[in-house]
């Protein structure tokens, strides 16, 4: 039975940049709330800065959705829960042996390495959509395909294969249905079991990380193809959908800051400043999971074990202890310390992937689009439900 006096967790944006009208009570009630589900259960949700970082770096809590008990957003979830999921929903050891082995291609060398190929990308896309003229659909001519792209090429997938990869992405985040989540997952399991044997038969490996977990991993044993082939799903789909709704939702934010749009412009070497600030913004991945594996002290009460405890990202990046008046872009204040890609053991692996093809996408795009505008009202360009990564669905841009 619902709880009363508690938010409904999660519910829509009513605009795309901000959290949810509704959450306000949340953010009143610093730094942990009871919230529902959309079954009825209830659970914890942390709103506050300090404690979420202490909370997702406590080995009690466990990103192991396979557990009983473990805390289902939504109906789609729960149908797929126990479906092996790599890095995001498995604990130590495991996740530690996973990791290690996924650190070296997720570097910061690594991605200062990559800039040049994400610039060709980058500019490549562009080409394509100013030789077709305006208008354009932002999302689909750009924000998607660049990172897309950089994922495919770093992964060893090819990108000849994007249209399908992308729909079953789409379909494991968004279903509508449990039937539909399930369908795509088979899907990409199949997919990346035929590229993997065509891999295993290649005399000389390609670059791709799956091809070194091919040769090394995989044939040493190390690895089991079931757990290379969830591996790989998470990383493609993480690394382009993540990026794809961040390039588009940062665009259309702003188009609507067309004052700290023009300092962006006026002084480039804003831009790394920029990409933080809107990261911590924009929190397009709220509602991280947690199960409580021991009570756990916090806030003046007591977690027990087995409660579910979910860490709302776009509340906690806009606690006004950390981050004055932080419903604004500002960028000049330090917004490094936000947890727009979790922290502790399991904060995001690309994430220096992603700040760079942010930095370089958001950079040219309107450096050679210096007119670039909405191609319609802001409150008609639809964007995507508060239960799955934030970022927009269209985004009809002209210049």
């Amino acid at each position: 039975m619902t709880e009363p006096h508690t938010v409904a967790f999660p519910q829509d944006r009513t605009c795309p940049y901000h959290p949810p009208a509704a959450y306000d009570p949340l953010r009143d009630e610093r730094p942990l709330s009871r919230i529902t589900l959309y079954d009825g259960r209830p659970a914890w949700l942390v709103t506050g800065h300090a404690l979420a970082r202490t909370l997702l770096a406590d080995p009690r809590l466990s990103t192991d959705r396979t557990r009983p008990g473990f805390p289902a957003p939504t109906a789609r979830f729960e149908a797929v829960r126990n479906r092996r999921t790599a890095l995001l929903g498995v604990d130590d050891p495991e996740h530690r042996v996973q990791r290690r082995m996924m650190v070296p291609s997720f570097t910061l060398k690594r991605a200062v390495e990559l800039r040049p190929e994400i610039q060709r990308i980058v500019d490549e896309r562009l080409d394509a959509m100013i030789a077709q003229g305006p208008p354009a659909e932002l999302v689909s001519a750009f924000a998607l395909p660049v990172p897309s792209m950089v994922i495919c090429a770093l992964l060893g997938v090819p990108y000849a294969d994007h249209d399908f990869f992308e729909a079953q992405s789409r379909r494991l985040l968004r279903g509508p249905k449990a039937a539909d989540i399930e369908d795509a997952r088979d899907q990409l399991e199949a997919y990346f079991h035929e590229l993997i044997d065509r891999k295993e038969k290649q005399r000389d490996p390609g670059d791709g990380v799956l091809d070194q977990l091919v040769h090394e991993q995989l044939r040493e044993g190390t690895m089991d193809r079931p757990e290379l082939i969830a591996l790989a799903i998470i990383l493609l789909v993480a690394g382009h959908e993540t990026t794809a709704n961040m390039i588009s939702l940062g665009t259309f934010t702003l188009l609507q800051h067309p004052d700290r749009l023009a300092e962006l412009r006026a002084d480039p070497t804003l831009m790394p400043a920029a990409v933080e600030e809107l990261m911590r913004m924009l929190s397009i991945a709220d509602g991280l999971l947690r199960l409580a594996l021991e009570d756990i002290d916090a806030a003046g009460t007591t977690i027990r074990a087995g409660d579910g405890v979910l860490f709302s990202t776009s509340v906690i990046n806009r606690d006004e202890a950390v981050y004055p008046a932080p419903d604004t872009l500002d960028w000049t204040r330090s917004a490094r310390h936000h947890v727009a890609f979790g922290f502790g053991i399991h904060q995001c692996l690309g994430q220096n992937l992603a700040r760079a093809e942010m930095e370089i996408a958001l950079r040219a795009l309107f450096d050679r689009l210096p007119a670039l505008r909405l191609a319609a009202p802001p409150d008609e360009i639809p964007f995507k439900p508060g239960d799955t990564i934030q970022g927009m669905l269209e985004l009809p841009v002209t210049w």
